[in-house]
């Protein structure tokens, strides 16, 4: 099992111009080093075989006949072996030299392939030898002792194991059309391209760019080779640049300007590319458009590569543990764009409404102070004062000391109204009207709790004129982790498409560039205060009692799994490798396997049983590519089965 991954590398191997049997057995050392380590696809830079730079030796038939043997013992070494070859040479077709991609595979030809758009000018020539793929009818030719087709049709290769790729050439990625356009929308995950772009000051740069468009316009992996050293400097000179880019992320580069051949290796997930490309409909409408453009010009080839002999799969790609925190270098800038979403999210909110008073309930956790700093934030930003913000503090019976003082000094600092009020005597006679013994903290005792501080807000919001804001996050939502019709509920929820892992951040943000110093000492004991509904009575010694994680499991492990459930729709298993993986020997977040599955488990069953909580949430703004809004990203029967998904994992 592969878990739709495959492992490709991108080769810059040593040259000398015009000598192929050099260049050859400089490609060969390196497909050996390739195949050692698992490699499936290679790919060397533009016309490998001879060198980029030969200019009008190009026009020699000794240089040519020269190519054609090197490709004849590229595929007698090769024929052993499984890993799939791609290099560059000038093949001769009906009377066109063209400059091509030979696609290799256990001593066979699969394909050749044409480049087709030619650069001819500043310091590029190449039309002066070669002829575009865009003269060429479909030729067969016999070329290194085989026969094979050569077309301009856009030709796709499928692996063994799977996946889909196609080949451009350099010139061609710079194109306003380029070619990876095409095959991707007909379906290749990943392109090769075989390159030879020289260096000027700031080009770089510019490459990277866009093959990071490319790579993320067309959600695909992108694998290219550029032309290092021992290519002539008599005019240019090649950096030898060699990257690995999926939907837009580099995952693996080169060193520039090394004198060294130099290997570069990474696995590219093409089920998570299909994955982003079934969720986005503007791509699959571009397939169609072209896909009919293809059936009624030309059509697209297929070819299988030949099958492998089965390889251990072991991950080599990182795995973050925290999905949802921004990997970005400037965390605090990610961290005041979120907040700015929340922000603009509840303004339009009261400027529609025409809303001065909120009221909110503020417990001392991170969620309701996250909520209230976005409220003070908003209220700052539209020139409306503080007071209107109504905050209210409603002890419990689990209320500790810890958690009211946190939530009295805030509201203080921040100079909002402050509501203190009691539930205990309601929820006592609540008990009573329905017959609950008070000694039993059971569910009923504590959605009584919750439902009655959510009833508190609803009135005081109708007394005042004023709007409910909810401080529920995504990772509750996710689990269910909320009373229905109590916390579950409020009039607009800005915290809502936020996950738990997320909020400490934002909340340390806050604190750190945008709060007075008595707020900032309070947030930061409420960052390290343990997260808890504190609806059962806390311990001897004042302390809480109840924590969630203690419960439900770990925030850290939930959140992990929601993203890769939501964002891209993996199985259980590719979700239970992956946090194998990432939390396996983690120095601050470290869980065995048996504790995943557990909790893993827990997450689907609750996942699915508590999506009517989901059904019927309050408005809230989305912050991150991942949202369980029943408006916008998340539509799900709230009596689906989770069988499928729980036999899967009970069989790993």
């Amino acid at each position: 099992m592969n878990y739709g991954y495959i492992k490709v590398a991108a080769a810059i191997s040593n040259v000398k111009v015009a000598d192929c049997a050099f260049n050859v057995q400089e490609m060969e050392q390196m497909i050996v080093r390739a195949e050692g380590q698992g490699v499936e696809i290679i790919v060397f830079p533009e016309l490998s075989v001879t060198g980029y730079s030969c200019q009008d030796l190009f026009r020699q038939q000794l240089l040519l006949d020269a190519a054609e043997q090197s490709i004849m013992m590229l595929l007698d070494f090769t024929r052993q072996l499984d890993i799939i070859s791609i290099v560059g040479a000038p093949v001769m077709v009906s009377g066109l030299l063209l400059n091509c991609a030979v696609v290799i595979q256990k001593g066979a030809i699969l394909a050749i392939i044409p480049k087709t758009y030619l650069p001819n000018y500043n310091e590029f020539y190449e039309k002066r030898w070669f002829a575009s793929a865009q003269d060429l009818h479909e030729t067969e030719i016999l070329f290194a002792g085989s026969r094979i087709v050569v077309s301009p049709q856009p030709t796709i290769f499928k692996t063994s194991t799977g996946a889909l790729f196609g080949v451009e050439l350099c010139e061609d990625v710079w194109a306003p059309e380029p070619p990876s356009t095409r095959l991707t929308l007909a379906g290749a995950d990943i392109i090769f391209n075989l390159s030879a772009s020289d260096e000027l000051i700031g080009k770089n740069t510019y490459l990277r760019q866009l093959l990071a468009q490319q790579s993320a316009r067309t959600m695909a992996g992108y694998v290219y080779a550029g032309c290092g050293f021992g290519e002539s400097t008599q005019d240019v000179v090649y950096g030898g640049n060699a990257y690995i880019y999926e939907n837009g992320k580099c995952l693996a580069e080169s060193e520039r300007f090394s004198f060294e051949s130099q290997l570069v290796i990474s696995q590219i997930d093409y089920e998570k590319l299909r994955s982003d490309r079934r969720n986005n409909t503007t791509f699959v409408n571009a397939q169609r458009n072209v896909n009919n453009k293809l059936n009624h010009e030309s059509f697209v080839r297929f070819i299988d590569c030949q099958s492998i002999n089965p390889k251990d799969f072991t991950l080599l790609r990182k795995v973050n543990p925290t999905p949802f925190i921004p990997e970005s270098e400037d965390m605090q800038a990610s961290c005041e764009e979120i907040f700015n979403i929340q922000v603009a999210g509840l303004a339009k909110r009261l400027v529609h409404t025409g809303c001065k008073t909120v009221v909110i309930g503020i417990s001392g956790g991170l969620d309701s102070t996250l909520a209230l700093l976005v409220c003070v934030k908003t209220f700052d930003k539209l020139k409306m004062p503080r007071t209107g913000i109504v905050g209210v503090t409603m002890p419990g019976f689990g209320t500790t000391d810890r958690t009211y003082s946190n939530a009295m000094s805030l509201m203080k600092s921040l100079g909002i109204t402050i509501r203190e009020i009691s539930i205990k005597e309601a929820c006592i006679q609540h008990f009573k009207d329905i017959n609950h013994d008070i000694d039993v903290h059971d569910v009923t005792y504590e959605n009584g709790q919750a439902r009655e501080r959510t009833q508190i807000l609803m009135d005081l919001s109708n007394q005042l004129n004023g709007m409910v804001i909810g401080t529920g996050d995504l990772s509750e939502l996710a689990l269910g982790w909320a009373t229905y019709n109590g916390d579950h509920m409020s009039m607009y929820g800005v915290n809502v498409s936020i996950p738990k892992t997320l909020i400490r951040y934002i909340v340390t943000y806050v604190a750190d560039s945008g709060v007075d110093p008595a707020s900032r000492l309070t947030l930061l004991d409420i960052i390290d205060t343990p997260i808890s509904p504190e609806l059962i009575p806390a311990d001897e010694n004042g302390d809480i009692v109840q924590k969630t994680e203690d419960l439900v499991g770990p925030y850290i492990l939930h959140d992990f799994f929601l993203y890769y459930v939501l964002r891209h729709g993996f199985k259980p298993s590719k979700i239970l490798m992956l946090a194998k993986h990432a939390f396996a020997n983690g120095e601050q977040y470290k869980y065995d396997d048996e504790t995943i599955i557990k909790w893993l488990k827990t997450f689907i069953r609750r996942f699915f049983s508590q999506q009517f909580k989901r059904s019927c949430l309050p408005d809230g703004p989305k912050v991150g590519s991942v949202s369980l809004s029943p408006r916008g990203d998340w539509r799900m029967p709230s009596d689906a089965s989770s069988k499928m998904w729980l036999e899967e994992l009970e069989t790993l």
